[in-house]
């Protein structure tokens, strides 16, 4: 029995993938809170105001990932339909003028008093899982018309378009691009995937171009006069230069750059932490794809590998984006940077992720012991 054993170790390891990713994590939100009171010090709510918040996000988000690391998700699968199906309904309501919230022109979020959550966040995960439970159980009819691409491709769009008319067109590309990826490494034909992807970027083309204020984000990307606030964002990397000016010290976040606590809080660490810090938040980002790689090694079936792979990518493109729009390549559009940005709903879908990272860490190993015994079973009858 001590094959079974050795391969038990070896999914539980401190060293492997999981475990590293947790790590990271970590690590990101430990150094969002250091950089977070920074940026916020000087707001005219207090200096500990958001700081406060954050901290309970995070101690929230490490409950959350905690509860739904011990979920059995091939239980949960059974509800896929029904978790899908209220975070839809969410959707809907946030877009009523009576129950959303609206905040700078956007209607994002629910909430009663000082309570908000943004549903679109909770809504990605959503996606992944239902999304994930569907094409496993069609994995068999993956290369068919309608059940492996039209019926998909209307789960998604039924995600993608709720959030369109918040608007949130970040979050919206963010879900389209997860969901074709998925259905991709599904087994999706490239026939299909190939013109949809040109589809939808036509479609949000003409979505940007009937907009005059993304209009006008995107004429300012283009053109070499950048938005204010992209030259603030390159204005405190130059300050920062390789070592920073420390902690605290920083100018942009004294009402210079918007959003300094939020989408850029990213140029907030270059310029008080350096770009050692920067390239630092990018590594950690790179080591968290790279494991979540390594660890889909180890899935049992489909649904778990798909799963895993979106909460992944759900992590990874999103700091993609971010960091992408703070430095300048991507044009303007407001993302958290995960684990980083004030913002307890993005710090609570990120434990949510996590804790399905956690999970499929203690069952994935369960699993191949369990496969091993009953081989060895066969062997020795």
């Amino acid at each position: 029995m001590s094959a079974p054993r050795a391969s038990a170790a070896s999914g539980t390891s401190l060293l492997s993938p999981a475990t590293i990713i947790i790590v990271a994590a970590v690590g990101l939100a430990i150094l969002g809170l250091t950089i977070l009171f920074s940026a916020s010090a000087w707001f005219w709510k207090g200096p500990y105001f958001y700081l406060n918040k954050q901290v309970v996000g995070v101690v929230a988000a490490g409950v959350l990932c905690f509860v739904v690391s011990r979920v059995n998700l091939d239980y949960a699968r059974r509800y896929a339909w029904w978790i899908a199906g209220v975070l839809l309904v969410l959707l809907l309501l946030v877009l009523i003028p009576q129950i959303g919230i609206s905040v700078k022109g956007s209607r994002r979020w629910l909430g009663y008093g000082p309570v908000r959550l943004q549903i679109s966040e909770f809504a990605k995960f959503g996606l992944v899982f239902c999304l994930a439970h569907f094409l496993a159980l069609n994995q068999t009819r993956i290369s068919e018309f309608v059940r492996g691409y039209l019926a998909p491709l209307g789960i998604i769009g039924a995600f993608a378009i709720l959030v369109v008319l918040e608007p949130d067109f970040g979050a919206a590309a963010l879900l389209v691009a997860v969901g074709l990826v998925l259905m991709f490494l599904a087994g999706a034909r490239w026939r299909y995937i190939v013109p949809t992807v040109a589809a939808v970027t036509g479609a949000f083309a003409v979505l940007v171009m009937n907009n005059p204020n993304r209009l006008r984000r995107m004429m300012e990307f283009l053109s070499e006069e950048k938005s204010h606030q992209l030259r603030q964002a390159l204005a405190a990397y130059a300050a920062g230069g390789m070592e920073g000016t420390g902690l605290g010290q920083g100018r942009q976040q004294l009402s210079y750059l918007p959003e300094a606590h939020t989408d850029f809080i990213f140029s907030v660490v270059g310029e008080e932490l350096g770009m050692w810090f920067t390239l630092g938040i990018v590594g950690l980002f790179a080591v968290i794809f790279i494991c979540g790689l390594l660890h889909l090694r180890r899935a049992p079936n489909l649904f778990h590998f798909l799963l895993v792979a979106g909460c992944v990518l759900l992590i990874t493109i999103q700091a993609v984006i971010n960091i992408g729009v703070v430095t300048g390549i991507f044009p303007t559009k407001g993302m958290s940077l995960p684990f980083i940005s004030a913002g307890i709903s993005n710090l609570l879908l990120m434990g949510i992720l996590l804790g399905v990272i956690w999970n499929t860490h203690r069952t994935w190993g369960r699993a191949t012991m369990r496969e091993e015994v009953r081989t060895m079973r066969e062997v020795l009858a």
